[in-house]
């Protein structure tokens, strides 16, 4: 289970031929993988290095909102 609460989509690439994770909530926030569960993995890495990109910068770190209405 992840220690992240944002809400991520998961969705297939057909042009990269790769599964795709977004989280809206963090902007430019995304990362890929060959499978869905690869895909999760590495942007659960990606959302820790955007939260810690954001406090040495000083920007603010939104709260998880729960489910959202992007998809």
């Amino acid at each position: 289970m992840s220690k992240y609460k944002y809400e991520v989509i998961i969705y297939w690439s057909g042009e990269d031929e790769v599964f795709i994770a977004e989280v809206p909530e963090l902007s430019g926030c995304a990362a890929d993988g060959a499978t869905y569960q690869k895909a999760l993995a590495n942007v659960e890495v990606i959302i820790q290095e955007w939260i810690e990109t954001a406090k040495k910068l000083g920007r603010p770190i939104p709260q998880p909102k729960g489910r959202l209405v992007f998809a």
